[in-house]
């Protein structure tokens, strides 16, 4: 890239900065929409009969557009053809539309099957796809924006910035469904809630656009030069690229290790240390409370002093002990979950503030859309099939009998969470040993001298 001879308007921090708020603040309102459902798991069944096995082909379904359909890919090469604005406003949309049917199926009780499915439970599957489309390719577009926006900047900061803000919109969900659902009588209520806050964050993406616009002319005026366009067959460069697979592998044994387990932690909470079901989402949610300023700071140590995949490896092996502990038949205490939760708090920040921001130092610029797209394609097969599996195993291993009253033991489903950990672990170190051999920086730091 040639020297800039005046500046753009990425080189104002005020700018960069501004931006970032707004598309933080799109991603805090969908992904309290994510989880809104995940404290749901026990009144889902006292209300409506749904079994853990029907609970988690409704968690399944986040992947049945994403995966099986590959639109995640298809979104991502939209985004390198299209640029984030439109592509930005699509995922908007998507995300109103799978929202507000998903509160359409919530709020009413439906007789009959569909495809096998109970028609209540079928709809807001449907509903849960088109929305989960939608925030994955909100979540590529926005993290192509920070690394455009912060490039040379403080790169891997922002992005933490980003996630923990993100992260708030989960917290607030496990932390709030249960009592708004009892407040106002429904379970459909939090989502309703989610529903307008989605419609403002569009309104807030709307506003970044203008920004986008103005930094496009900002280059043009600076003569900086422009990055390649995006042609299809650059995509066999992006697969063909073992760093870029073991990032990709990384992403998806850790997140199947965090994600779904949120979507179970709840119940969890009630079946293991018996809290009582109104406060039982509190303790989940010290988990994306924690990431609120952790993952900043970690993100910050990132671009100042480097070791990114050092953080990575530290990180997998905070999650492995954190599930072991879990799985461990002994403190079956509130209080004894909770410091466990503080701990896979700091895991799930160490990692995400590395493994994002190393991206950008694998694959270029005008690849980065399809090549976050296929990282959270892979990402997306984790978090489709491990809360299906989970549930599955529930039903058929888990279930115990005390004094008439049925539970779940979670010993078996922490175990395989453990598992992930582990491998995770594995994928971390061959991450190390790939950077030392090819010289991607991952060690090094972001922001330029």
């Amino acid at each position: 890239m040639v020297e800039r001879l005046t500046k753009t308007l990425r080189d104002s921090a005020t700018a960069r900065w501004t931006v970032l708020i707004v598309v933080a603040f799109t991603m805090f309102c969908g992904y309290f929409i994510t989880d809104v459902m995940a404290p749901l798991m026990e009144l889902l069944k006292d209300e409506f009969n749904w079994t853990a096995t029907e609970y988690g082909i409704f968690n399944m379904a986040y992947g049945w557009l994403n995966v099986f359909l590959f639109m995640l890919i298809i979104g991502g090469m939209i985004l390198d053809k299209l640029g984030a604005r439109r592509t930005g406003i699509g995922a908007c949309l998507l995300m109103i539309i799978g929202c507000g049917l998903k509160y359409y199926a919530v709020s009413r009780g439906f007789e009959g099957y569909l495809f096998g499915l109970r028609t209540q439970v079928f709809y807001a599957c449907i509903g849960f796809a088109i929305f989960a489309l939608g925030i994955e390719m909100a979540g590529i577009t926005v993290t192509k924006v920070i690394a455009r926006w912060f490039k040379g900047y403080e790169m891997a900061l922002a992005m933490g910035i980003q996630v923990a803000i993100a992260r708030l919109g989960t917290a607030l969900a496990m932390s709030t469904t249960i009592p708004l659902a009892k407040a106002f009588g429904s379970l459909s209520a939090p989502i309703l809630l989610g529903l307008g806050a989605l419609c403002i964050g569009l309104i807030t993406f709307l506003a970044f656009c203008v920004m986008d616009s103005k930094l496009d002319a900002s280059e043009v005026s600076a003569a900086e030069e422009k990055d390649e366009p995006f042609r299809v067959k650059d995509i066999l460069s992006v697969i063909n690229n073992k760093g870029f697979w073991l990032i990709a592998l990384l992403c998806v044994l850790f997140y199947s290790a965090v994600f779904p387990f949120l979507k179970y932690a709840t119940s969890l909470m009630i079946n293991k240390y018996h809290v009582a079901p109104e406060l039982a989402g509190n303790i989940p949610a010290i988990l994306p409370f924690g990431t609120i300023l952790l993952t900043p700071l970690f993100g910050s140590i990132y671009d100042k002093k480097g070791k990114g995949a050092t953080i990575m490896i530290i990180g997998a092996v905070m999650l492995i002990v954190v599930h072991s502990l879990f799985a461990a038949p002994f403190l079956n205490v509130w209080w004894f979950a909770a410091c466990l939760m503080v701990l896979i708090g700091i895991s799930f920040s160490l990692v995400p503030s590395a493994m994002w921001p190393s991206v950008p130092k694998i694959i270029p610029q005008n690849k980065l859309g399809t090549a976050y797209s296929l990282i959270f394609w892979v990402q997306n097969i984790g978090l489709s099939l491990v809360p299906l599996l989970i549930g599955w195993v529930l039903d058929k291993f888990c279930i115990v009998t005390k004094n008439g009253v049925e539970s779940y033991d979670y010993t078996l489903p922490m175990i395989i969470f453990t598992c992930f950990g582990i491998l995770a672990l594995f994928v971390a170190f061959m991450l190390k040993t790939e950077d030392r051999k090819k010289g991607y920086g991952l060690e090094l730091p972001n922001i330029k001298k």
